[in-house]
This record gives structure tokens, sequence and C-alpha cells, in this order.
């Protein structure tokens, strides 16, 4: 999980200028949420560093000068209003993403008014992160698209994401909009197992109304299309969810 990458399989790469990984600074008082979110966003091929206070945090940013920063906005020795303020001494043009309360409607306006640049609320989703820190760093111009291409690859499974053409074995398989977009998490994940709500999040988007049966549907649909007749590589993780394999030979 620590191993730096360069980007997720299928994921387009992001990039400072020069060429090297955004440098992320997590600042969270709670070490196992600091812990998962590091790690979603070194699988990212970034390069990321842990506070668990507004000293510590402050500390990292000198050594770091972090393109973007994840911030708690409650800390046992501060607030991340007060940390916000001081980083921007050390790097005026940081991104910052606070991290806050599902009630806490006044921390968000807080978080705004104090030069923060958007915020999620907890709980929230890893996807949703990333996401978020993407657009940041895309739109202050901190970090660059590395393109591969619009074509996801994971075993004979191919999708050609310009020309929303999928094929398994150089075979055309014909899908709905929404089977699409389904196949797309998937392949952009390859071998991670994705929960119900994490597919309802990012297919249906956050707004959606509906049960985790539809998932349990579209997967239905998918392996009707992808596994027919073939060795399956959709699978259900009983429990968690499901994940997407290439064929063992």
């Amino acid at each position: 999980m620590n191993t730096p990458r360069s980007g997720r399989p299928g994921h387009p790469a992001l990039s400072r200028p020069d060429g090297t990984p955004p440098r992320v600074l997590v600042v969270d008082d709670d070490p196992d949420l600091a812990e998962v979110l590091s790690g979603a966003l070194r699988y990212e091929g970034w390069d990321v560093r842990t506070a668990g206070d507004g000293a510590a945090a402050l500390a990292e940013a000198r050594d770091l000068v972090p393109d973007a920063v994840v911030l708690d906005v409650m800390l046992p020795d501060t607030d991340g209003f007060e940390v916000l303020r001081s980083l921007h001494t050390v790097q005026p043009q940081v991104c910052v993403l606070f991290l806050t309360a599902r009630d806490a409607v006044e921390d968000r306006i807080a978080g705004i008014t104090a030069g923060g640049d958007d915020y999620v609320t907890k709980p929230f989703s890893l996807e949703e992160v990333v996401a978020r820190l993407r657009g940041l760093l895309r739109r202050a111009g901190m970090a660059r698209q590395t393109e591969e291409g619009p074509r996801l690859s994971v075993g004979d499974l191919v999708m050609d994401e310009e020309a929303r053409e999928v094929t398994r074995a150089g075979e055309l398989i014909e899908l709905s909009p929404t089977e699409f977009e389904l196949l797309r998490f998937l392949m952009r994940n390859p071998r991670r197992v994705l929960s119900k709500a994490q597919i309802l999040d990012r297919v249906w988007s956050y707004d959606f109304g509906g049960q985790a049966h539809v998932v349990e549907l579209y997967i239905s649909y998918l392996r009707k299309k992808v596994d027919a007749g073939r060795e399956p590589m959709i699978h259900t993780v009983r429990g968690a969810g499901y994940v997407l394999k290439p064929v063992v030979r």
C-alpha cells in the first residue's frame, strides 16, 4: 500500500510541472483514518506524508512544501483554520481540502472563508477525496495529466473510452450507457474489491435514491455480456462487494 505507483491501471496519472509526483499532506488526529487516506493517495502515485496535529502539520509542510493538504477541522492542539493560516505562510498557493463533521455547516462556511478550496464531510468515500484532490490540483495548475491513451485493458478485456467500445478477446460487447460506466469503474480498479456503496457513489452519483439491489442487477447484466461462455472476470466477494480480475492461465 505504501509503495508509490505511477497511477492506477487505466487511470491517467497526475504529475507536477517538473514531472515529479504531486505532494500531499494528510492532517488528522485519527491514525487509522490518516493511514487509509494516505494509502489511497499513494496508490495514485503521489508523494504523501501525514501529521496528527497542527504543530506536526506545519513541520511536515516546511519540509515537504505540499501542493495540497487534506486537513481535519478538529485537531488536538488547534483547529484546521489556524493551521491553514500558518500553511499559507509556508506555501501560499497550497490547495486545501477540509474534512468536516456532516452536521457542522458553520465549519464548512468558515473553512471556505478562511481560504480553503473545498471540503468533504465525514463519513466520506475515498473515491470522492481522490477526485476532489485531482480536480483541485488540475485547476490550480500544479499538476498535469499524463495521458496514456483512452484505452483500458484488464486481461483480454479492452475498453476504448473515446469510441465507447468494449471487446473481450477481440469480440465486440454491446453495453448500455450505465453498463459501460459500471464496467469502466471496475476496469479502473482491477483486483480491487469495490463495495456496493462505492459503486453507487461513482456510477449513479451521490443523489441517487435507489437501493443497493440496483448494483446487483447491473452486475448480473455485465456478467451476461462480459463473462458469458468464458472464464469469469467479475467476482463477488461475499459481504464486501465486487472485483474485476484478469483470468489466470
